[in-house]
């Protein structure tokens, strides 16, 4: 986290300086990134379920989900979550909302059917550790990071081909405003792409640690384990998910789900289902 945050101010510096501005035109993107974050913060659980067209869940429609969230919760020494439902056949969950107080767990109806009570208690330990790790949170100020950075480097490409700047050669010297020029026009092209790689690698660190307190949640490892295997095994994606969104599942909510190659894996959502069920399979 923090090297990202240094990451984007560098690259913040460099769009700024090599367009001849001062300090204050990183300033306004500041302004603009702050509108989003508070946006993300507060109202991205919401986006979240609208899109996934999910519907609240009650002890009376659904007691069997109900009592394991509510005695997983208990033991986890947390409010319950809002709990939610999305009608499809496909298994995933995920968990959303800036704090345990604001938690929201919702699964699918596919997952429902799937699993087995251990299994669904392995699932839902999972989405709880999201919550209780301030998960959801880290992952939203990531999200905002990376699109602060797509934001920088569009607003400086566009800058440096249709005008508009401030760039007087006068105010930093000829040789080092065209070297900070060709600096700035190849971070503005990698830039976004490497932001996009630390996301997905701190989303797959999460989901680790969200499996190991999962288990020690439940006390049962398998459980969750077993629960991985069936997930893997289904092909189907997952109705309403989206780039955006696919970190917060449980797996990989889109089909074509396995990549070997090594350099597709670093843009996967979550860390190898096979390495996932062995951790927990070796507690």
């Amino acid at each position: 986290m923090a090297l990202f945050i240094l990451f984007v101010g560098t690259v913040g510096f460099v769009f700024t300086r090599a367009l001849g501005y001062d300090l204050s035109f990183a300033g306004i993107i500041l302004i603009i990134a702050g509108v989003m974050t508070f946006g993300s913060y507060y109202f991205s659980d919401r986006i979240v379920l609208s899109t996934m067209k999910a519907h609240p869940v009650t002890l009376k429609s659904h007691p069997a989900l109900y009592r394991i969230v509510e005695n997983l919760s208990i033991g986890a020494g947390m409010p319950m979550p809002k709990l939610y439902i999305t009608d499809d056949p496909a298994p995933n969950a995920f968990a959303t909302g800036r704090d345990p107080k604001h938690g929201v767990v919702c699964v699918t109806t596919g997952l429902l059917e799937l699993l087995n009570k251990s299994e669904l208690e392995g699932v839902i330990a999972h989405e709880l550790s999201h919550i209780r790790n301030y998960d959801t949170r880290v992952m939203g100020v990531i999200a905002i990071l990376v699109g602060f950075i797509a934001l920088m480097a569009d607003l400086f490409m566009q800058h440096v081909w249709f005008g508009g700047g401030n760039r007087d050669e006068d105010r930093g010297g000829g040789q080092l405003q065209l070297i900070l020029l060709v600096v700035g026009i190849i971070l503005a092209i990698l830039s976004p792409i490497a932001a996009t790689i630390i996301q997905l690698a701190v989303s797959r660190k999460r989901e680790y640690l969200a499996d190991a307190s999962g288990a020690l949640l439940t006390r049962y490892p398998e459980g969750l384990a077993s629960a991985l295997e069936k997930l893997a095994a289904d092909r189907r994606p997952t109705r309403g998910a989206t780039n955006a969104t696919a970190h917060l599942f449980i797996e990989n909510p889109f089909a074509g789900k396995s990549r070997k190659a090594w350099f597709a894996s670093l843009f996967d959502t979550h860390p190898p289902m096979e390495e996932r069920i062995k951790i927990l399979r070796s507690m």
